[in-house]
């Protein structure tokens, strides 16, 4: 923690990201109408400037653009922890079983893994939501399927440079099984590197579901999305430039909140991730 907290990028990553989280967490209680996150309209308000009453500006159908940033960081922070907790699991499931066993099981597990890894994660999400009506959960389904070979090697690496080490084969000498062995002995020695990833990563999951939302891929209207947010208000630039402007930014603090915190946890726990 000492180490850490002497990192001055690490710290400001950390106050960014606490910041998020808190704007999601009490998104219902900061904004100041909620009832903005959802089928609202003032015609009396379309794309208003930011000025007291509405300090972020309105947008085209009179919602207070603050109001709809607050809960769409819900969304998009809601997007990344279901991804990941699709992901990780996967992804270290199969690193760990092919780093481990080896033979035909790492051959097969593995080149199924590069099959993922050779398309560009957003074409794979966006060939997987092609298949389905867009939506927030199928958003969810296919970033983690475009996620998970990022862990499986990612842990491959790991298991394999420590699968002949002493302790490992004291473990097998003593009767413990495989199955205890990747857990218990070899598990715990990439966690250091997962949980590094998944701070990064947070980032890049909100960054590449707000992209699937300006596509209109992901959250559909009127859910508040901070990407289908950039998309509705570049349709009115430069003229109205604060819904583009302003949504944009919000996406751009979360994600340099994470990253931040990532790298900062890259250089205490000196890992690679």
């Amino acid at each position: 923690m000492r180490r850490f907290t002497r990192d001055p990028l690490a710290v400001a990553g950390l106050v960014l990201t606490a910041i998020v989280l808190g704007a999601a967490l009490f998104a219902p209680w900061l904004a100041p109408y909620p009832e903005h996150a959802g089928r609202f309209v003032d015609v009396d308000r379309i794309q208003l400037g930011p000025h007291a009453a509405h300090v972020l500006g309105t947008d085209a159908v009179g919602r207070d653009m603050l109001s709809r940033i607050l809960f769409g960081y819900r969304s998009s922070l809601g997007l990344a922890v279901l991804v990941l907790s699709l992901a990780v699991p996967v992804g270290v499931s199969v690193g760990l079983v092919a780093g481990f066993r080896g033979g035909w099981v790492e051959w097969v597990l593995m080149r199924f893994t590069e099959v993922f890894l050779a398309i560009p994660s957003l074409v794979l999400a966006l060939a997987i939501l092609g298949l389905f009506e867009p939506s927030l959960s199928m958003a969810m389904v296919a970033v983690a399927g475009a996620w998970w070979p990022w862990y499986a090697r990612l842990v491959y690496n790991q298991v394999r440079s420590i699968r002949t080490e002493d302790y490992i084969v004291a473990a097998r000498v003593a009767g413990a099984s495989d199955m205890r062995i990747m857990f218990t002995e070899v598990l715990p020695v990439a966690s250091g590197s997962i949980l590094t990833k998944m701070t990064l990563d947070m980032g890049f999951v909100i960054l590449l579901g707000s992209s699937l939302g300006f596509l209109g891929l992901g959250a559909q209207p009127p859910a508040p999305d901070l990407g289908t947010m950039v998309a509705e208000g570049a349709q009115y630039l430069p003229d109205v430039w604060w819904q583009s402007v302003f949504s944009g930014l919000a996406i751009l603090l979360a994600v340099l909140g994470f990253n931040l915190v990532g790298d900062g946890l890259r250089d205490v726990l000196g890992v690679d991730a």
